[in-house]
C-alpha cells in the first residue's frame, strides 16, 4: 500500500487508468474468443456441407465413375476413400459428433446413413486411405506418423466419418480443420492502443483540471494563518469548486475584518486605559507617604507593561512589516550583546552563510524573547547554536535551568499562562513572551519546539525556513 499515490489526483488517475486497462483487456479477450469461435463455426459448417456434397455427388454417380471422382474430390484437408469397410462399434456419440452429423444430413440430397467415428481426435488408421503399393504404404505410414505427432501436439480440429451410399458402398472421410489463426490482430491492437492512449490522456487532463483547484484551496488554507492578506482564490472550475473557493474567500475576508476590528478595539481600549494611568501618576506627585507612593507606582507600571505586552501579542502575527533580506548573524550579534549586558552568559556556535527573508523587527523580538526567557528562567547560562541548512535555519538555545515538564510544554504557549508562582514573582512576567515568539515564528512559516537539553535544562529550537523575499 506504500506504493499507492497519496494525492487525490494520483488516486483518481490510477483508478481510471486501471479500469481502462482492465476494460481494454477484457474487450480484446472477448474479441479474440468470439473471432475464434466464429471461425471454427464457419469452418465446421463448411466441412459438414462439403462432406454432404461429396456424398451426394458420389451417390448419384455410376459405380464405375466413382473411383475417378473420389480421386478428384480427395483434396486436402479432406481425404475421401471407397476402399474401407463399414466400422461397427466405434461410433462417437458425443454432442459435437451428433451436431456435426445433423448439419451434414440436412445438406444431403437424399437420406443416407452417417456415422461419426471421431471428432477432434486423430485416428492413425484413417491416414493411409489410398495405399497403391507396399512401398507407398510404408512411406505414407511414416509421413502420417510424423504429421500425426505434429498435429497431436497442436491439437487440430479433425473428424473421421463414414456415409453408406444408396447401393451399400461405404464412403469414408477424414478431415483436418485448419488451426485457428494464432496471429495477433495488429490492427485491432493498434486501435485499442490508440483508444487507450487517447482516453488516458484525456482522463489525466480532466482529473488534473478538476483537482488543481482543490490543491490551490489546500495551499491557501495552510497559508491563511500566516498571511490573511494573500490573494483570493480564483473562482473557476466546476460549480462545486467555485462555491468552495467563493466560501473560502468570504471566510478570509471575514477573518481579516474580525481581526482588524478586534485590534482596533483593543488599541482604543489600551489608549483609554493609559490616559487614566497617566492622570494617576500626575496625582502621585502630591503629598503622599513614600512607601504608598512606591507601591502605587509599581502597580501602574505593571498595568502599563501588561497593556504593552498584550498589544505586542496581538500584533505578533500581523503582516504590517515588510519582508526583507537580513543577515541573521548580525542580528544575533546585537541580541547576544544586549543579553550579556543584562548578565547572561552565552556560548555561541555556528554561522549563517546566506541572508534570509524575514521581518527584521518582528524576528528580533521573537529571538529576544527566547533569549530573555533562557536568561531569566535558565540560570543565566545558555548555549546558542546555529544550524544552517539548504531549506531552513535552526536556532537551538540550551539553558541550564530546571527545564519545563513535558506535560506543560504546550501550555506555556498559551497567552497569560505562567508556571509555578515562585518563578512568576521573580520575573513579574505577563505570560506572553513565548506566545509572542511562536506567533512571530509561525508568521514566518517556521516553528518553535521545546525539548530537554543535553545538560538537563530546556532546549528551545526555532526553525526558520528559507523563502523568497
Amino acid at each position: 500500500m506504500k506504493l499507492l499515490p497519496k494525492t487525490l489526483f494520483g488516486q483518481i488517475a490510477l483508478t481510471l487508468f486501471t479500469g481502462l486497462v482492465v476494460a481494454q483487456g477484457l474487450a480484446l479477450w472477448l474479441l479474440l474468443t468470439d473471432r475464434g469461435q466464429l471461425n471454427y463455426k464457419l469452418l465446421a459448417e463448411y466441412s459438414a456441407q462439403r462432406m454432404a456434397g461429396i456424398a451426394s455427388v458420389l451417390d448419384s454417380a455410376e459405380p464405375a465413375e466413382r473411383p475417378a471422382l473420389v480421386k478428384a474430390l480427395s483434396v486436402l484437408p479432406t481425404t475421401v476413400s471407397l476402399s474401407l469397410p463399414w466400422v461397427s462399434g466405434r461410433e462417437d456419440d458425443s454432442m459435437d459428433a451428433r451436431l456435426f452429423a445433423q448439419v451434414a444430413a440436412r445438406h444431403l440430397e437424399r437420406p443416407l446413413q452417417i456415422q461419426m467415428l471421431s471428432i477432434e481426435r486423430l485416428d492413425p488408421l484413417m491416414f493411409a486411405l489410398h495405399p497403391h503399393s507396399a512401398a507407398e504404404r510404408r512411406q505414407r505410414d511414416d509421413d502420417d506418423d510424423e504429421v500425426g505427432a505434429i498435429r497431436g501436439r497442436l491439437l487440430p480440429r479433425n473428424f473421421v466419418a463414414q456415409i453408406r451410399l444408396s447401393d451399400g458402398s461405404v464412403l469414408s472421410f477424414h478431415h483436418v480443420l485448419p488451426l485457428p489463426s494464432t496471429d495477433l490482430p495488429y490492427r485491432v491492437l493498434a486501435w485499442l492502443g490508440l483508444l487507450g492512449v487517447s482516453v488516458a490522456g484525456l482522463t489525466i487532463w480532466s482529473v488534473r483540471r478538476l483537482t488543481r483547484p482543490l490543491a490551490n484551496l489546500a495551499e491557501a488554507a495552510s497559508g491563511l494563518a500566516r498571511n490573511l492578506d494573500q490573494a483570493p482564490l480564483a473562482e473557476r472550475g466546476p460549480q462545486e469548486l467555485q462555491q468552495a473557493a467563493s466560501a473560502f474567500n468570504a471566510m478570509q475576508r471575514d477573518l481579516k475584518r474580525i481581526i482588524e476590528t478586534r485590534a482596533q478595539a483593543l488599541a482604543a481600549v489600551s489608549h483609554d486605559l493609559r490616559l487614566p494611568i497617566t492622570r494617576m501618576r500626575l496625582r502621585l506627585e502630591s503629598e503622599m507617604s513614600a512607601g504608598l507612593k512606591a507601591k502605587i507606582e509599581q502597580d501602574l507600571q505593571d498595568m502599563d507593561s501588561m497593556i504593552g505586552h498584550t498589544l505586542d501579542f496581538l500584533r505578533a502575527g500581523s503582516q504590517t512589516e515588510a519582508v526583507v533580506m537580513i543577515h541573521l548573524d548580525a542580528l544575533l550579534d546585537s541580541l547576544v550583546e544586549d543579553m550579556e549586558e543584562l548578565g547572561a552568559q552565552i556560548e555561541r556556535s555556528g554561522r549563517v552563510t546566506q541572508a534570509i527573508a524575514a521581518q527584521p523587527h518582528a524576528l528580533r523580538r521573537c529571538i529576544a524573547n527566547l533569549l530573555d526567557n533562557a536568561r531569566l528562567y535558565g540560570g543565566g547560562k545558555m548555549q546558542l547554536k546555529v544550524i544552517d541548512a539548504a531549506d531552513a535555519v535552526t536556532l537551538q538555545i540550551d539553558d541550564s535551568g530546571p527545564g519545563i515538564p513535558a506535560a506543560q510544554r504546550d501550555k506555556v504557549f498559551e497567552p497569560y499562562f505562567r508556571l509555578e508562582a515562585s518563578r512568576a514573582r521573580h520575573t513579574g512576567g505577563t505570560g506572553l513572551g513565548l506566545p509572542i515568539a511562536r506567533a512571530i515564528a509561525q508568521a514566518h512559516g517556521g516553528s518553535i519546539v521545546l525539548d530537554e537539553a543535553a545538560g538537563g535544562g530546556l532546549r528551545v529550537s526555532l526553525r526558520l525556513p528559507r523563502r523568497a523575499c
